[in-house]
């Protein structure tokens, strides 16, 4: 497998979440490689977001559980981002669209297995590429807990740290959507008679900001705000969306709670909450730690030393983590700003990741 053509390919074949056809046309580009690797390859038909890939590769050996292999293939970016961000190789660096989150990570999914295969893997395999992960994993949720309720182990494939670290823990995410009505009226000839939804969503904003808990690793941020129309006229509604992150598992119930019992202040108006945890916390727990003192003496033994961190962001590992398997995350290629038009990969990174997947599913 020549590993950079085959990211170049991935990277060049944009894929939004949003565009089912864009993205099913890299789900087409796995499935051929996974097939020329002597995968049996299930493609999962989903109307909402691209199909997902499902790839089982089977050991001679036999050996034990299944190792679950975590992508996805839709990115961040829209149709077009190649012309004004390219693919592009420069003083060791890789850059493009989504090469980093996660194009990378599927190329050396895919150059590991074909590397333990010629080498001894002594279990089965199965690689899982989702199509919908950006924007929540609505559609993919359920085949990622289904696979890796029948896998021994599982692998995450979002992009390592900067120090080629794993991600031991991650926060957990979720979001609340507050709306707020008031009553419209002239600015000039009535003002006395509107109830100013903005006024009265500064109160909520303010209340809802001081919930953040840093102490706990609790965080809420009111990203996005909307309301009236124009300026001479008392505006009778307002929207806000927010984002909560939570480390520690009882500290949903506590935001929850809060959120929904937001209250207005000013008379006249109301005030609305929905939304939920979308995924929980990935802790550092016992079983966190055993997996990965595992990893790091495999690890050891092909002479790398691994670290490990975490982060504040969320992936698909956190729905693997409450289900008591053990999961690590974090095994891509090393690089940084990812989601921005600086994302870019190291390219040596590339055979180190390759090595170390490799010496996974051959020695777990």
């Amino acid at each position: 497998m020549d590993i950079k053509a085959f990211l170049k390919l991935l990277v060049e074949t944009e894929s939004p979440s949003h565009d089912k056809a864009a993205v099913d046309r890299v789900g087409a580009i796995v499935t051929e490689e996974a097939k020329r690797l002597g995968a049996q390859v299930e493609v999962v038909a989903n109307t909402q977001t691209g199909d997902h890939i499902l790839a089982r590769f089977s050991s001679p050996a036999g050996g034990g559980g299944s190792i679950l292999l975590l992508c996805h293939m839709d990115t961040v970016f829209p149709l077009g981002t190649l012309t004004s961000m390219p693919y592009r190789e420069e003083d060791g660096k890789i850059f493009g669209p989504g090469v980093s989150d996660m194009k990378a990570s599927i190329a050396i999914s895919l150059a590991a297995i074909e590397d333990a295969i010629q080498n001894g893997l002594s279990r089965p395999v199965t690689l899982l590429c989702t199509s919908d992960e950006e924007i929540g994993s609505p559609t993919s949720r359920e085949i990622i807990e289904q696979t890796a309720k029948e896998s021994e182990l599982v692998l995450v494939m979002e992009p390592a740290m900067m120090d080629g670290g794993l991600k031991t823990w991650r926060k957990g995410g979720g979001g609340f959507k507050v709306k707020v009505t008031g009553r419209a009226a002239h600015a000039g000839g009535d003002h006395e008679k509107g109830r100013n939804a903005i006024e009265e969503m500064a109160h909520q904003v303010l209340a809802i900001q001081k919930m953040t808990d840093y102490s706990k690793g609790t965080t809420l941020n009111v990203g996005v705000i909307h309301g009236g129309t124009v300026s001479n006229v008392v505006p009778d509604e307002a929207n806000i969306e927010v984002d909560v992150r939570i480390l520690q598992p009882e500290e949903w119930g506590r935001i929850e709670g809060l959120m929904k019992n937001l209250k207005p202040v000013l008379d006249g108006t109301t005030v609305e909450v929905g939304g939920g945890l979308n995924r929980g916390p990935m802790p550092f727990d016992d079983t966190m730690n055993a997996t990965f003192e595992k990893a790091k003496s495999i690890a050891a033994g092909i002479g790398m030393e691994l670290k490990a961190g975490g982060t504040g962001g969320v992936s698909d590992a956190n729905f693997v983590a409450p289900l008591g398997i053990p999961v690590l995350d974090g095994l891509g290629a090393i690089g940084e700003g990812y989601h921005s038009e600086r994302e870019y990969i190291f390219a040596g990174s590339i055979p180190q990741r390759v090595k170390l997947l490799s010496a996974l599913l051959r020695e777990w």
